[in-house]
């Protein structure tokens, strides 16, 4: 029997010995789900952002919910109360060990700095993972998650689901359709921060709440004494857990333009950031702590789709981009107040977005183009779009590696997530301090094969951090 015949005969025995077990929907009656086609999931990470996550991908009991896991049991107390047949766990290694066997998928919605540990953890049992942005905390994570996931071929999907609408989309098909020609600029803004940002690291001492498992929070970050100024969600302006502004927004702001252009590892980056005043008024950055404000300029060389060099200028913390010329000053660009936006600046017209990818506009010779005028759907749309991002997930891991697209698998991801640190790689660095004086000031060369700043060789230690013993990945 050839090679090719024995591959067919026992792709066909696993499917008539699967019939025996499956029961088919149409013996079960319509609208009725059989168990066997419900994915089991485990959600860690179960407050705030991660309660939407885990009752997004429940679909009101499409799927099964087996278990919780939280380092905070005030975070997890709503999806402990909504879904009291999960079983809830406060170690992910754990709830992996006890509920392996029957968890098909996990969701990973913890802080920046624990995605990568517990989501290779996930992978290298197998599972499934949907992972919030962005996917990582380190340049070094991202490359390895990528590679995890295709050695051990699970289905994946990161946490940025404006990837799954339908302005993306629109933004492509016109792109493609050559309504605005090579796109040689862009910006892109942020009203972020909206947490604690810029100020002196807080004062260690506080006893540590019952309902939290500190050492556990932690994770693989150096030990620290607890601070309620840390969490909820406050973590997020400090280095040894979040990635600031950037790392907020940017895997939702910037994805529009990186999947229009296909641009992918950046030649180069540099930047500025704002500094705070102490208590003499000498402006001062904290090292420990993302500032108040920064823009960063990333350069890229041409891609497959976009045949010219592109200059991505991203601006946060209140800054916010020129007005182009081509566009009526009466017109603003992005969300509608304004607060986040981007723009790609073509050599034939200018296209436009707010967060996510929604609301996308084109403007020509000084004047809006009527959407009717533009391009028609040409791409597939996701069920539900941006709301559908956590449950397209779903539906592919049901389906199996390979046999479904997803908006934003790890492939995307993974280089994606690299680019977009590449902008913290810049501000730590401009951030640097040799004794009294700030030494980090200057354009970074990047080798993304070798992921390795070539012209300064402190900026390294950014591009994977050391982990605290028994947190290796």
């Amino acid at each position: 029997m050839s090679n090719s015949s024995r591959r067919n005969f026992i792709k066909n025995a696993s499917l008539a010995a699967a019939s025996f077990y499956i029961v088919p929907r149409h013996v079960l009656g319509k609208g009725f789900t059989a168990p066997s086609d419900k994915l089991n999931i485990m959600g860690i990470g179960v407050g705030g952002k991660g309660y939407s996550d885990v009752m997004s991908s429940f679909k009101n009991g499409a799927e099964n919910i087996v278990a919780l896991v939280d380092v905070d049991d005030r975070q997890a107390a709503r999806a402990r109360k909504e879904l009291p047949k999960a079983t809830y766990y406060r170690d992910f290694r754990v709830a992996l060990d006890k509920e392996g066997k029957n968890v098909d998928a996990v969701i990973v919605s913890t802080p920046d700095h624990t995605h990568a540990t517990i989501a290779m953890e996930a992978m290298r049992r197998s599972k499934h993972v949907y992972v919030q942005k962005p996917l990582t905390h380190d340049i070094y994570e991202a490359r390895i998650m990528a590679e995890k996931a295709r050695e051990m071929k699970v289905v994946t999907q990161m946490g940025n689901q404006g990837a799954s609408g339908d302005g993306v989309r629109k933004m492509i098909e016109w792109f493609n359709g050559g309504v605005i020609g090579k796109v040689h600029e862009v910006h892109v803004w942020t009203n972020r921060p909206v947490w604690p940002q810029g100020i002196s690291y807080p004062t260690a001492g506080f006893e540590v709440p019952k309902e939290v498992d500190w050492d556990l929070w932690l994770g693989p970050a150096k030990y620290r004494e607890y601070n309620p100024a840390f969490l909820p969600f406050k973590w997020r302006g400090w280095w040894d857990y979040g990635t600031g502004a950037l790392g907020d927004m940017g895997c939702h702001l910037l994805d529009p333009p990186f999947k229009v252009l296909g641009i992918r590892d950046a030649i180069d980056v540099e930047c500025s950031v704002g500094s705070v005043f102490l208590q003499d008024w000498t402006p001062e950055w904290i090292p420990e702590g993302c500032p108040p404000s920064s823009l960063v300029t990333l350069n890229y060389g041409p891609s497959e789709r976009n045949k010219s060099n592109v200059k991505l200028h991203w601006y946060d913390g209140g800054l916010r981009a020129p007005h182009p010329e081509g566009i009526p000053s009466s017109e603003i660009i992005g969300e509608a107040d304004g607060a986040n936006g981007v723009i790609l600046m073509g050599s034939k017209g200018i296209m436009t977005c707010a967060t996510y990818g929604k609301d996308p506009k084109v403007y020509k010779d000084g004047k809006r183009v009527p959407e009717e005028s533009l391009p028609k759907a040409s791409l597939p749309r996701v069920k539900d779009g941006d709301g559908g991002h956590n449950y397209q997930w779903v539906e592919a891991c049901k389906a199996g590696f390979g046999n479904m697209e997803v908006s934003s698998p790890f492939d995307y991801a993974a280089p994606f997530t690299e680019s977009v640190l590449m902008g913290n790689l810049a501000i730590r660095s401009y951030m640097l301090k040799d004794g009294k004086n700030f030494v980090g000031r200057q354009k970074l060369n990047w080798d993304a094969a070798n992921m390795r700043v070539t012209n300064f060789d402190a900026a390294n230690q950014f591009v994977r951090r050391e982990y605290r013993k028994g947190w290796t990945l």
